[in-house]
């Protein structure tokens, strides 16, 4: 590999952290890509995952196995809740939605950041965005904040002042503006899934929030999304 600064890229398959991927790729690092089989509630993001970070030729990509299932409390690890349904994104409320699970970005980061002190990584890259989406907590500019704040506290290489960064380039963007970036740096968002509920074969449903808030991003761009079944 050439000397090119290591990064951390926690790597779902959807389009932000796709876009995420993009961003690191293009500002010249080393790209480590991680994805998590957490017990979601289908795993076909992460044949996503795997073709994107083929795609970008990445320096390396592990998936890493926890079972976040075991606890519940969210539509996309416990089958006994259902993923909520919108015929528009308006329909979307405005409270922290099912689909939210526990402490998930916090257990993501903590795994990101010991495989980053592992490769002697300073960066993290994760695609959270605090405006088109579904209200995650963790998806905030002060969690991050925070996290990073703890994650400098807490390793050998934050106490030798090695200072982690956690980047989030797409925190304040909305979704047509993330896939805008993303199409400028060439991502074939056919190649991503965003669904919390996809019918067989990975196909979207369109009517999660996640498809809602996709579709809005893509129309104002003037395009179509790739990836959905319902126009």
């Amino acid at each position: 590999m050439s000397g090119k600064r290591p990064a951390v890229v926690l790597l779902s398959g959807g389009l932000d952290s796709a876009t995420c991927l993009a961003i690191a790729n293009d500002e010249g690092y080393a790209v480590h890509a991680i994805s998590f089989r957490y017990g979601q509630r289908h795993e076909y993001e992460l044949g996503r995952a795997q073709r994107l970070a083929e795609h970008f030729g990445v320096a390396s990509h592990q998936v890493v196995d926890i079972n976040l299932s075991q606890f519940g409390g969210s539509a996309l690890t416990d089958e006994s809740i259902g993923v909520p349904k919108s015929d528009s994104v308006e329909q979307i409320g405005d409270q922290i939605p099912v689909t939210y699970v526990p402490a998930r970005n916090t257990v993501f980061l903590s795994l990101g950041l010991a495989m980053a002190e592992t490769i002697e990584a300073m960066d993290v890259f994760i695609g959270v965005n605090a405006l088109d989406y579904s209200g995650y907590p963790d998806c905030r500019p002060e969690y991050i904040q925070a996290f990073e704040t703890m994650a400098n506290l807490a390793t050998k290489a934050g106490v030798e002042g090695r200072a982690l960064k956690i980047h989030t380039p797409l925190i304040n963007l909305t979704k047509a503006e993330i896939i805008a970036k993303g199409v400028a740096l060439g991502v074939d968002y056919s190649m991503t899934l965003s669904c919390y509920d996809p019918g067989e074969g990975g196909i979207p449903c369109g009517r999660c929030d996640a498809c809602l808030l996709r579709l809005k991003g893509f129309r104002e761009n003037g395009m179509s999304d790739p990836s959905l079944a319902v126009e």
